[in-house]
């Protein structure tokens, strides 16, 4: 009988202790849910909200020239060093011609012997011409024999072959000729645009290869450094933003504090092809050419730049901050419990109706002291703001912050008050 006492006194005790903790654990709930949340605020406002597109690339040159010789040999002149200003036709450079002047006399000198074995064999057939029309007539006549008639004719036949090889001997030689004489012109380098040498790989008394055997020694560039572009990479996310005719700034790292303007001339349609990266890491992007409006004497190839790209602009549409919009899937109901009970009477339900609800665009304005929360459509956005196109009037205030905040513990009625900064001395 005494145990059967002690263990319903140890079983009331232990139930006053849980009663005990639960209410005060209650009561500390309680207590941090009516705890207002800090927030800071923003206000509906028209403006001008411009949509950019960022990108990195290289100025380049509209027009470049890659100037490679002709024909091999040795340079032994150099009229030129980097950056000097060409004009078309401007002397270049000059390789020995010494190899090809001696096959253009060889050849010169095979063509002036066909030349004279033409009129030679032409002068023999003449005669023999003659002689078979004096045969002809003598046949007639029954002078001469059919066969004295027949060898007048093969003699005849004869050189004519003879001839007309000759002249075939000497057609070849003259085109052979004509082809000495353009690789001996090639031997000689000129300009072949106005610009200026942008790089110069060689020297003088340097050895290059001619296009004739494979790629041929790249020797020099000269660019048109009067029309330059941006060329840039842009992710894909973007690029459907971006159209021919968009307005560009385009900043160049080494040419600070100046801000070049520019206009979209061209948008690839072929990804561009990254490699080096690996497959985890690489992205897809696409090339977009940007015509510099201004250019400036400082501009070089190859500088660095950052572009934005203006590619929408919308005048005095209402706005609020960037940090003020999120998306919930659901609506967020405070001091809601769900028991262990519901929770495992119908998960599937729960589940199924996390799965099916849209995400909305929402935004908390400020309603009193407590938030308000309010489903809006939004347009564009640019650094700092973003349309909207419903769902709120001018001069509303909204919460800005914190991201915590706009994003997680507020929900519809939450209360709040503003945080105060605290400015550090």
């Amino acid at each position: 009988m005494k145990k059967q006492r002690s263990n319903k006194k140890a079983i009331i005790i232990t139930i006053s202790a849980v009663c005990v903790i639960g209410i005060i654990i209650g009561a500390m709930l309680s207590n941090k849910s009516d705890k207002p949340i800090e927030v800071s605020f923003g206000t509906v406002e028209k403006r001008t909200i411009v949509q950019t597109v960022s990108a990195t690339g290289k100025i380049q040159p509209e027009t470049k020239v890659k100037i490679s010789p002709e024909v091999s040999g040795e340079i032994v002149q150099l009229n030129v060093k980097e950056g000097d200003v060409v004009s078309k036709g401007h002397l270049l450079a000059k390789i020995n011609p010494a190899i090809i002047e001696t096959q253009l006399e060889q050849y010169k000198a095979m063509k002036n012997a066909a030349k004279e074995n033409v009129v030679s064999i032409k002068v023999q057939l003449d005669n023999l011409e003659i002689e078979l029309n004096r045969a002809k007539e003598l046949y007639s006549k029954n002078v001469i024999s059919k066969q004295e008639l027949d060898k007048a004719q093969a003699n005849y036949d004869a050189t004519n072959a003879n001839y007309n090889a000759q002249v075939a001997q000497l057609e070849n030689a003259t085109a052979t000729l004509k082809q000495i004489e353009t690789e001996a012109k090639k031997t000689t380098i000129f300009a072949p645009i106005d610009g200026v040498v942008t790089s110069l790989l060689v020297e003088k008394g340097e050895r290059v290869v001619g296009t004739n055997m494979m790629s041929g020694t790249e020797m020099m560039t000269v660019s048109d450094l009067g029309i330059m572009n941006a060329e840039v990479d842009v992710d894909e996310n973007d690029i459907v933003l971006v159209k021919i005719g968009d307005t560009a700034n385009i900043e160049i790292d080494a040419i600070p504090n100046k801000v070049f303007k520019g206009v979209v001339i061209e948008v690839g349609h072929s990804a561009s092809n990254n490699t080096g990266m690996s497959a985890t890491n690489q992205t897809t992007t696409f090339g977009v050419k940007i015509r510099l409006i201004d250019v400036a004497n400082e501009l070089r190839p190859g500088m660095s730049c950052n572009v934005e790209i203006e590619t929408t602009t919308r005048q005095n549409v209402l706005s609020v901050p960037l940090q003020s919009v999120t998306t919930r899937e659901i609506e967020l109901k405070s001091d809601a419990i769900i028991t262990a009970e519901e929770d495992f009477a119908s998960p599937t339900k729960e589940t199924t109706a996390f799965g099916n609800k849209t995400p909305k665009t929402i935004i908390f304005v400020k309603d009193g002291d407590t938030a308000k929360q309010k489903e809006i459509e939004i347009g564009i956005s640019n650094i700092g703001y973003i349309e909207v196109i419903s769902g709120l009037e001018e001069g509303e205030v909204v919460i800005t912050g914190s991201y915590q905040a706009v994003s997680k513990l507020l929900s519809d009625g939450t209360k709040i008050k503003e945080e105060v900064i605290v400015s550090k001395k």
